[in-house]
């Protein structure tokens, strides 16, 4: 008679129950109308790879939009947005009313924002550029030193270093005066950020909570789904978006000879959208909302001439898992889509999903200026590289290439024909369009996208432009990593 061996059951068992999931996820892959190219590098990793690609999926692959973990349904400001967003709609489709001259190229534009964001259009509004994280942080600091009534601020990053505390002591400053303060931080990306850091601030008064807080049955929320928006709005009146953590590298280049980076100053209906914003993703984390608070509650600002003396055409559009749809995805491809003779764009990161790519090799095959500015040297390698994979997809278009060499250009912009530009916190990758929480202005106003323009070609004194013959020249070491880590990007 053959003995009862254990670890053989146990190691068939626990085979058996993998095979099971296995089959399970990959018929979920298969059938439920997912991505097919990412689809299908799941499938070829759990198989590749047992237990480990499985676990890998699990935590890393599985699609939260889908799955409605994060939702907004029954929020005040949502239903408010439906209501205004339908009814701007409405307008746009009538015939009879007409539209601004500077919104007429781009009707499409804007009833697509209407539509999968419910992003309103706001009319007065002025604005300011700043182009350094230096000078974008010197005025938010200024602007939250001298708010009255309450600020919100919502970083990725906050470290405790000399930025950090240096705004730390204006918080817990503003707080003992009596200003609300409500502070909101992602716990990934602040992942350094000692406790006795937000310990102190609360003892004033401080409100501050982080976004997704990591822990290990959470591991999948540790890489997706994380909150990428970088905002400051003081007063209800003033707002602040785009690309500038809370953190010494954004002031004063870090190991970069200088940090650039882009970022907005908003005065007039806009800001409240970006209050909208905070306040929901406030809501997410504390389950407390802070519209019953008659200072919060939501409509737009009657403003005078006097106060927004210039009229800027202007939509707040919010993308993340909370949505029904890849909102800054379809955004950038549709503003590519929407160029006549020239896109200008910069990114820190370079890793477009197959509509993005096709839409800029179609957009250059048809005689468009394509130009994309990348960081010649950047602060996370791996992708980096899968950045430089796209390079050669695209030279043979004609999309020129420049990378920047006067230290690290974090600036996440997009402006076509000098008219239409979009400012935001998402980079031009697919974690950025498809998994963060992400925020952009889009900017219907010559001036703005003008100016865009005029900054993007002072960066290319200080830009190298890749050749295509030199290209071809580089090392075999740079091939073999970009196209080992491009193998990865469908899963970036």
């Amino acid at each position: 008679m053959i003995g009862f061996n254990f670890s053989s059951w146990f190691t068939l068992l626990l085979y058996l129950f993998y095979l099971g999931l296995a089959l399970y996820f990959i018929y979920d892959l298969v059938f439920q109308k997912h991505n097919p190219v990412k689809s299908l590098t799941w499938i070829v990793l759990m198989l590749l790879l047992p237990y480990v690609g499985l676990i890998m999926y699990i935590y890393f692959g599985r699609d939260f939009r889908r799955t409605k973990m994060y939702s907004r349904k029954g929020l005040h400001d949502e239903k408010l947005k439906k209501e205004w967003s339908a009814r701007q709609i409405a307008q746009l489709n009538d015939t009879g009313i007409p539209l601004h001259p500077e919104l007429v190229p781009y009707k499409k534009l804007v009833l697509l924002s209407l539509n999968n964001s419910k992003s309103i259009l706001t009319e007065h509004n002025s604005t300011k550029l700043y182009y350094t994280g230096k000078d974008a942080l010197d005025a938010m600091y200024q602007s939250a030193s001298e708010a009255k009534h309450h600020i919100h601020l919502q970083s990725f990053i906050i470290e405790n270093d000399a930025v950090g505390t240096l705004w730390k002591n204006l918080l817990m400053e503003k707080a003992r005066k009596g200003v609300d303060v409500c502070v909101i931080y992602d716990d990934f990306g602040s992942w350094q950020l000692p406790g006795s850091y937000i310990k102190e601030m609360k003892k004033t008064g401080v409100h501050i909570e982080p976004f997704g807080k990591v822990r290990f049955a959470r591991l999948r929320a540790m890489i997706n789904y994380r909150n990428h928006r970088k905002l400051l709005i003081v007063d209800g009146e003033e707002g602040f978006l785009g690309g500038v953590n809370i953190a010494d590298r954004y002031y004063d280049g870090g190991d970069s000879l200088e940090w650039r980076d882009t970022q907005m100053r908003i005065r007039g209906e806009a800001v409240k959208q970006l209050e909208s914003s905070f306040l929901m993703d406030w809501y997410f984390i504390t389950h407390k909302n802070l519209r019953r608070r008659k200072h919060y509650r939501y409509k737009l600002p009657e403003l005078t001439e006097d106060i927004v003396p210039e009229t800027c055409f202007m939509q707040i559009v919010s993308s993340g898992p909370d949505s029904d749809w890849a909102d800054i995805m379809q955004l950038y491809l549709t503003i590519i889509t929407e160029a006549r003779e020239r896109i200008s764009i910069s990114t820190p990161y370079f890793i477009p999903n197959e509509s993005i790519l096709n839409a800029l090799k179609t957009a250059a095959l048809g005689g468009i200026e394509v130009r994309i500015m990348l960081p010649e040297v950047a602060d996370t390698l791996f992708v980096h590289y899968a950045s430089l994979s796209y390079v050669n997809d695209l030279l043979d278009t004609g999309v020129k290439f420049y990378l920047y060499t006067k230290g690290f250009i974090h600036s996440k912009t997009i402006s076509i024909d000098g008219r239409c530009c979009v400012i935001g916190s998402a980079n031009l990758d697919i974690r950025s369009m498809e998994h963060h929480f992400e925020i952009g202005a889009v900017v219907y106003n010559p001036g703005v996208s003008s100016e865009l323009e005029r900054q993007f070609d002072t960066y290319l004194k200080d830009s190298r432009l890749i050749k295509a013959k030199e290209w071809e020249k580089r090392p075999f070491r740079q091939k073999a990593y970009e196209q080992l880590t491009r193998l990865t990007s469908p899963l970036l």
